[in-house]
């Protein structure tokens, strides 16, 4: 899922609570990477973090109607010094995060799922 600038903001927010994405990175669309991260994942906006390598996906909508995506991780780091990554099957995590569409207001709807 390539996320809207609006729905980026609102997951980086999201997971800066979450320990292992602190310092997460999105992978900007000029990065070199792109077109074989493109080829070997799809159209995704991509994350990276201590851990390796994530993108989010769609879940169900919760009962509260608020688009939730799952974080999923495709890809970790080959060693500590995290030069490059090896590409795995996707791992679905834990975390979930609440998205807002375009055009939203940007105010929380239905609460932080973290609070």
């Amino acid at each position: 899922m390539k996320l809207s600038a609006t729905m980026l903001k609102r997951t980086l927010d999201q997971l800066e609570e979450q320990p292992a994405f602190h310092n997460a990175e999105v992978v900007p669309d000029d990065n070199p990477a792109m077109p074989q991260l493109n080829q070997l994942f799809g159209e995704h906006t991509f994350l990276l973090d201590g851990d390796g390598l994530h993108i989010v996906e769609p879940v169900t909508a919760a009962s509260s109607g608020t688009p939730m995506g799952v974080v999923v991780k495709l890809a970790s780091w080959r060693d500590a010094r995290r030069t490059s990554l090896k590409a795995h099957p996707p791992e679905p995590t834990e975390i979930v995060v609440a998205l807002v569409a375009d055009g939203a207001d940007g105010s929380p709807t239905g609460g932080n799922p973290a609070a």
